[in-house]
């Protein structure tokens, strides 16, 4: 049976027993943030045995995609190493949700193990939880197993819990055979040679906040197979690198390279590079991209780590690529998903991979060197501050590295790479705190006891107002402003992007600007940039209002944002997600996941789309303050890594655009005027940024643009559509004009330099040429040391120049010279700068320096042949 075959049919097996044949979820995880990745076949069922959701049905059967490199399901450090590890891998799985338990559970597997896949009795095992009674006696009535393969095991092998707390209980696995001579019961659970295929778990508790067990109402049931597992053996491989989901990979791998599958060091290499260009694969498919956070720095890993080992392959090209559409073959019935965007698969791993290669040889290079002088030293230990240096410049995720080290026989010093790593997280810090700096001088030190001590709840009334009466709850008199607590407000604290609201604060007849906002808890402080005699009261009435102007501005460019974002998506594809943002009054600026540069065509389109949905006026509609699972269910953009509550909010334009988001925005599209696409550019790998105005300011810069043409337009008596002809003409013509005058600077500088020549002197026998040229820049003045090094035949030769204001040096030596008296350009001119107040230097033959004292110029000319002369003795 191929992998194809026997997914299919258990699946078939399931749906003849009623099971619902789900979909899998994507390996993103797409309502549960806090997951990295999908990592097992219940992550979409998580609701249900929380209690908190519920399906149409009772029996599901799926095959589901899952990706295990972090946590406590890492297996990365395995893959290669051995035959049935994988970071990429299937999950076959079927569930109960309150219907079937135990019985048929374990009566099934058995059924479909022995019956439909044949496997022979004799070499499966089962394993239970140490006091589940009711699982042993059910393997010993619905199963003819050998009651002597049914052994009991502690919690560690076979009690399931999904956290320190919540849905738990007993499960049972199957493991079979695969020794010659038949396995023992002490192989179980301890050789590799005896494998698990099958979980069974069973759930039928709950554990409270007290660390108890409690018996749930309904009980479930949750098993899960390796599809890698059972079809190597059911093809009767002993590795799953064997069969028909890997071969065709490690084949490709092959030509590639022109290394066979033989061999422990190849072999290892092949089973990586074939594993993790499946998890990057799918991880792309379903919307990641390499970065430097999060899921992103985990591709990035796999992918780094992959492409050392095919440089270990002797691949100096990339390759990892040119493996996708093998697995489009493979997967691409199942998961039309790699099929369907295999192209854009390929680009994304392909650019990576050239930008590592830049510097892998580099890395590599460092590696070994420092590798062999701590064994040299007779060490076991890779310095920490090296591997942070290969980390931090080269690139090299630290499991990489750690790779490599055991590989020589060596450690990586932990201790002292987090130490370098905690230093550079603490710089980091301080300059996000250096940016606070304004905030600090706002604020006393006792001024932040508001912020510890804050009061009840302030209410936001903001959504719907833009002024409010409300009663002073908390404040604090400080000598320069104040500090307030409300018990409701209309400004807005900055979140999601949006920035803080400004406006005023009144009472006793008094109007004070508020110019902070700082959320403490559940309360609001409003910081004013000035004080008010007596201070307020608690209990005290005042009025407060928003800068509406600005907060319409605010609005306009956020809700453009969300236009922006969701023409991304339509037009650039579904990988796109929102990367960061920020919403001012004056623009917006949107980071978004995307792995090349928009060509113009693109950021029209993006822009023309935006613009129409714009002149739609489409109404927007404000989910408050729902169920989160209700809001989930209704498909709304969240984002990994915010923290979301019992309740959200969702903004929604229509059918064009839904994201959660506690943000101000403009009741209807319309109200945004006009959008308009200022910048883009990448503001790290895999990431972009585009900046955009509307509104006001979008007329403005319009209006702007339109004056500058009709200037040019007049300066260059043109009309528009001529304008862009002329000013190439210009410019070529400019371009034109300054390579005579630099060819006319050469030349004479060349004379200049010949008239030098003819004025050389003798020193203690070699030839030395010192002088003044005219030249308009260094890189003129290093052509034409080029010239005088070709007419000294032998000899050094000095020129300077004054450029810019500026000191510029360059000094000529011959190869002779080099080789006979070891004088060297470069030691040369770095002495001659710094009697002009400079340094440089360069090559033995060729060297550049600057200073900035003009004035000691023809001085430091002077004091040549007193330089050579003592370096001539140091030699």
């Amino acid at each position: 049976m191929t992998a194809n075959e026997i997914r299919a049919s258990f699946l078939r097996f399931f749906s003849e027993r009623g099971h619902r044949i789900v979909p899998s979820s994507p390996v993103i995880p797409i309502d549960d943030p806090t997951l990295l990745f999908t990592n097992a076949g219940m992550n979409q069922f998580k609701d249900v045995f929380l209690g908190t959701g519920t399906r149409e049905y009772k029996r599901a059967a799926d095959s589901q995609k899952c990706i295990r490199v972090s946590g406590k399901h890492n297996d990365l450090e395995e893959v290669g190493k051995d035959t049935y590890h994988h970071t990429f891998f299937e999950m076959l799985g079927n569930w109960s949700f309150g219907d079937y338990y135990k019985r048929e559970a374990i009566l099934w597997a058995w059924e479909l193990l022995t019956k439909v896949w044949n496997l022979p009795k004799e070499r499966l095992w089962a394993t239970v939880f140490e006091t589940d009674d009711e699982a042993a006696e059910l393997w010993r009535e619905v199963t003819d197993i050998d009651t002597e393969h049914i052994l009991r095991f502690g919690a560690k092998e076979n009690f399931w819990e999904m956290g320190e707390t919540g849905p738990c209980g007993p499960c049972s696995e199957i493991h079979f055979d695969r020794t010659r001579d038949g396995a023992k019961p002490s192989m179980i659970n301890s050789s590799p040679d005896v494998i698990e295929i099958w979980n069974l778990v069973f759930i039928q508790y709950n554990r409270n906040d007290r660390g108890e067990l409690e018996e749930l109402p309904a009980k479930h049931v949750d098993t899960g197979m390796g599809l890698e597992r059972i079809v190597a053996i059911l093809q009767g491989k002993q590795s799953n690198y064997d069969t028909d989901l890997f071969v065709p990979l490690i084949r490709q791998i092959s030509t590639l390279t022109g290394k066979h599958y033989r061999g422990e060091r190849n072999q290892v290499a092949m089973r990586v590079i074939s594993d993790h260009v499946r998890a990057l694969s799918f991880a792309i498919a379903d919307g990641a991209l390499p970065s430097n956070e999060g899921r992103g720095y985990v591709l990035r890993r796999l992918l780094r780590r992959a492409s050392r080992y095919a440089r270990q392959l002797d691949a100096h090209e990339p390759i990892l690529h040119r493996l996708v559409p093998a697995l489009a073959e493979i997967m691409g019935d199942t998961y039309p998903e790699v099929r369907e965007k295999q192209s854009y698969i390929e680009r994304v791993i392909r650019g990576e991979e050239e930008n590592f290669i830049a510097t892998l040889d580099r890395g590599m290079e460092i590696f070994d060197s420092v590798a062999a002088k701590v064994k040299r030293s007779g060490e076991k230990v890779f310095p920490g501050d090296e591997a942070f240096k290969l980390y931090d410049t080269f690139g090299f995720p630290l499991d990489l590295t750690q790779l490599m080290a055991r590989e020589q026989g060596l450690t990586v010093d932990l201790d002292a790479f987090e130490a370098l790593m905690t230093l550079q997280r603490d710089r980091a810090r301080e300059a996000l705190r250096l940016e606070d700096k304004a905030m600090d001088k706002l604020i006393s030190p006792s001024g932040f006891e508001i912020l510890q001590n804050s009061p009840t709840k302030t209410e936001f009334t903001g959504y719907d107002r833009l002024e409010d009466d409300a009663i002073v709850i908390g404040v604090k008199h400080e000598k320069e402003n104040e500090l307030v607590i409300l018990d409701k407000t209309p400004f807005y604290v900055e979140a999601g992007g949006q920035v803080d609201d400004t406006g005023l604060i009144e009472t006793r007849g008094t109007h004070l600007k508020v110019v902070d906002l700082i959320r403490s808890g559940e309360s609001i402080v409003h910081v004013t940039e000035q004080s008010i005699e007596g201070g307020f009261s608690v209990g005290e009435h005042v009025h407060v209002a928003v800068d509406g102007e600005r907060r319409r501005a605010i609005m306009r460019n956020h809700s453009a944002t969300h236009l922006l974002h969701a023409a991304l998506r339509k037009i650039l594809g579904a990988h796109v997600h929102q990367a960061g943002s920020l919403v001012e009054p004056s623009r917006l600026r949107f980071d978004f996941t995307h792995f090349e540069k928009l060509d113009e065509t693109a950021l029209q389109d993006i822009e023309a789309l935006v613009n129409e949905k714009i002149r739609e006026n489409i109404p927007m509609t404000h989910h408050r303050s729902i169920p989160f699972d209700e809001a989930k269910k209704m498909g709304a953009l969240m984002f990994f890594g915010e923290k979301y509550g019992d309740r959200v909010n969702i903004v929604q334009f229509g059918d064009f655009s839904m994201e959660f988001c506690g943000g101000t925005h403009v009741a209807s599209t319309g109200d945004i005027g006009y959008f308009k696409i200022i910048s883009e550019g990448s503001i790290a790998s895999g990431v972009r940024r585009i900046e955009a105005i509307t509104g006001r300011n979008a007329d403005e810069l319009i209006y702007r643009q339109f004056k500058q043409i009709e200037q040019l337009q007049h300066i260059l008596n043109a009309e528009p559509s001529e304008l862009v002809e002329r000013v190439s003409m210009l410019l070529e013509e400019r371009r034109r004009l300054e390579k005579e005058l630099a060819d006319l600077r050469f030349a004479e500088a060349k004379r200049e330099l010949q008239k030098l020549v003819g004025e050389s002197i003798l020193l203690d026998g070699l030839k030395l040429v010192t002088g003044v040229v005219s030249v308009a820049s260094t890189e003129e003045l290093k052509n034409i040391g080029d010239v005088l090094r070709e007419q000294l035949g032998s000899g050094v030769g000095v020129l300077a120049s004054v450029v810019n204001n500026k000191v510029s040096l360059v000094c000529v030596v011959t190869d002779d010279l080099i080789k006979s008296k070891k004088l060297q350009a470069g030691k040369i001119v770095s002495q001659v700068a710094k009697l002009v107040g400079g340094g440089g230097g360069g090559r033995a033959h060729l060297a550049t320096a600057g200073g900035k004292d003009v004035n000691k110029m023809n001085d430091a000319l002077r004091q040549i042949p007193e330089i050579i002369r003592s370096l001539l003795k140091g030699t």
